[in-house]
């Protein structure tokens, strides 16, 4: 069954999601895992894909678009925001305010949830989703 971690932050600053998100892809990749992060829209998945590349001066996480032509399906990591995750499913790490219909294929899911009411009322409702079924979860506040 789907694990799925609650990652809260206090911080509610601009940009605070994406950047724990990258440091989370980040470890997860170290660890030898591979990640699909979701996000709402196509400008989301372009911020996220200049700041895996920007986020630290030493870091290299080698990932791909899924929405470009022609992209390399056994890149480790992949961002996509409306299609199905490709090969993955493994890690699933979601900056989208649902629930995305394939989660369940994952073995882990790492809901990101920023410090402004609309996160939280967002994530709110996910972790309810998620508990309605029976899921296991684990809140991490940060």
């Amino acid at each position: 069954m789907t694990r799925i971690d609650f990652y809260i932050l206090k911080a509610s600053s601009a940009g605070e999601r994406e950047m724990f998100a990258c440091r989370l892809t980040e470890k997860a990749f170290e660890q030898g895992h591979s990640i699909y992060i979701h996000v709402a829209d196509e400008t989301a998945v372009a911020r996220l894909d200049e700041l895996l590349w920007t986020f630290r001066a030493d870091s290299f996480l080698p990932h791909e678009r899924l929405d470009v032509p022609d992209a390399d399906i056994d890149t480790p990591i992949h961002i996509g925001f409306g299609e199905e995750p490709g090969p993955h499913d493994d890690v699933l790490i979601n900056l989208a305010d649902d629930v995305p219909l394939f989660f369940s294929r994952f073995r882990r899911v790492a809901e990101v949830i920023g410090g402004d009411e609309a996160h939280r009322n967002a994530g709110r409702e996910r972790y309810r989703f998620y508990r309605d079924r029976g899921y296991p979860l684990e809140a991490h506040n940060l």
